[in-house]
This record gives structure tokens, sequence and C-alpha cells, in this order.
């Protein structure tokens, strides 16, 4: 890519952002205006955005108008280090015309390792497991004691079926599972691909051993697994939520779990975040949380910070971005 044709400021919003992002910015003309502070303070933010070419947004707090306003009028374009953006409000940001991009597709291969792991982890009941070792109850000469559910020649059901889902299904190939199957609005042209089938969300839910959630959060997506749906789901089965912890009921879950309506439950996300230590779900047995690690690899963060930096710098050349919002 050509050089900018101008110095130009790009705010960003937090100070753990990658080095080489900082670098790739720095040698194509940026001054750089870091935030300090931990979690970021949007007073912080508010105070040194204006007058700034872009902003580089490395947080889940509200990017909205009055980040925008701030900002002024001589801004030119945003990028979220984020795959998911339900924090942003995009209307605002296409009212007023300015680029927005984020960093989806590089982080698939962490998020796919992720939900295998917590399939295996709920499925096979790992935190109940480590509970009653803790509580003496290792019962050595039970044959029964702690059955849980194997991956090979399971159904395996994913609600979304973009990047993450398929790094998922491609790393399933060689598991010898049952069938994949997978509910979108529209059936994913390259489905046959990973030999997944396209079904209703009321056949993913009857059908599925594990049902893994890897879609986004929006209005119609919201709070989509509730106690209807777990009713409707085998009692075996695992469900996994790697997306946002918004798309779930969590009073529900809970319910779902405690009654033995599924068998278990593993969460990268949920709501709120941080979830509260005396959140009733952190008290069930077969439930496996962790604290949204997604996309905690150096490896992946480094590719999503530089996904970010030339999202902006694309923008800035009056070049499309790489990965837009919209």
């Amino acid at each position: 890519m050509s050089r900018a044709t101008r110095a130009f400021k790009v705010l960003i919003s937090h100070p753990n952002v990658p080095a080489p992002a900082l670098e790739l910015l720095r040698s194509r003309g940026a001054e750089t205006i870091i935030c300090q502070s931990v979690p970021p303070s949007r007073d912080e933010i508010l105070q040194k955005v204006p007058g700034v070419d872009a902003i580089y947004w490395a947080h889940y707090q509200p990017l909205n108008a009055g980040i925008l306003d701030a900002a002024g009028s001589q801004l030119r374009c945003v990028s979220t280090m984020s795959s998911g953006i339900d924090f942003v409000d995009i209307p605002e940001f296409q009212k007023r015309g300015i680029p927005l991009g984020h960093t989806p597709g590089v982080v698939k291969n962490a998020v796919a390792d992720l939900a295998i792991g917590l399939m295996i982890a709920a499925g096979r009941h790992f935190h109940a497991g480590r509970t009653e070792i803790e509580r003496s109850q290792w019962k050595i000469e039970q044959i029964n004691w702690m059955m849980g559910q194997e991956i090979r020649d399971s159904v395996i059901g994913f609600f979304g079926f973009g990047g993450i889902s398929q790094a998922i299904a491609k790393r399933l190939q060689c598991w010898d599972v049952a069938k994949i199957i997978y509910h979108t609005r529209t059936r994913k042209e390259n489905d046959g691909d990973f030999k997944a089938e396209h079904v209703s969300f009321e056949q993913l839910l009857q059908e599925s051993d594990f049902l893994v959630v890897a879609a986004p959060l929006t209005n119609e997506t919201r709070e989509k697994f509730n106690g209807k749906a777990f009713d409707l789901m085998k009692r075996s089965s695992v469900f996994v939520n790697v997306a946002r912890g918004g798309l779930v009921n969590q009073t529900d879950l809970h319910d779902a779990l405690t009654t033995g309506t599924i068998s278990a439950a593993g969460l990268d996300v949920t709501t709120p975040e941080p979830l509260p230590a005396n959140s009733p779900l952190l008290k069930v047995p077969n439930c496996v949380i962790l604290p949204h690690m997604g996309t905690q690899t150096m490896k992946t963060t480094i590719e999503m910070s530089l996904l970010a930096a030339n999202n902006i710098l694309n923008a800035i050349e009056g070049k499309p971005m790489i990965r837009p919002a919209y």
C-alpha cells in the first residue's frame, strides 16, 4: 500500500494494543494518541478524541454518537479490534457515512479450538469431576460414575454457520461424528465442504447431541435459547456458547441444567461480563464457564490488531476497508 498523503492522528482506546499494530500505523504516518486507563475510561477517551482522523476501538464499551460527536467532523474512519460489534451503534455510523471496520475471520481458529475444548469439558463433566475430587467424593469403584457424552457418533448442531462454526466443523471431519447440522436464515452454499445439512431451528434443537452457538447477537437472536428451546433438546444434549451471552436466557439455562432438561453446558460468554462470583450458574456442577477467552492467544490477538490497523490505513488512503462492518 502507498503511504498516506499526510500525517494523521489515531486515537488508540486501550494501552495494551499489540506493538506490531502500533508500529504499522506509525510507519505509515500516524500519530498515535494512546489512552492509558485500564479498564478504559470514557472520560479519558472523550478528552483525547477531539480532532483525531481515526479511532482504533480496542474494547467493548458503547461506540456511539457521543464518541463520534466528541471526535469532530474531521473523523474519517473507525475500526474495532473485535469480531462482534453489538456494542456499536451501526445506524449512527451509516447516517454519518463514517467507514467502520472490525476483525472477523482471524478469530475463527482460536475460538474453534476453544469451542471443541468446551464440548469435551462439558460433555465429559470436567468441572463436576474436579468438584467431586475437592469434596472427597471420587468414587473409584462405581462403574457408572461421571458418565459423559462422546463426540464420536454424535449429531453436532450449529446455530450460525459462519467462519467460527465452519472452523469447528472442519476440525470435526476426522472425529467420526454421525452428522453435522446447522440453522441459519438461508442455506450456506459451501455447506457441502463440511458435509453439513441445513435444518430448521426446531430440528436443530431436537436432533443435536452437541449444540454450538456461534452467531451474532441481534434483536432476532437475543435470548433465542430460552426455556422453550431447552425443552425441545435431548436430555443428553450438551449446549455450548462461544458467541455472546445475550443469545441465552441464563435463568432458563440454569433451570434446564438443574432439572436435567439438558445434560451439560459449556460457556465462554455470559451476561453480564464479568459474571458475578455469586452467579447461580457458577454453582451448577454440569456447567463449565470460562471468562470470554476465545481469542486469548497472542497469535490471534496480534492478527486482530493488524487487521484493525489495516482497516484504518485503507480508509485513510481512500480505499475500501479489508473488513468493513457494513
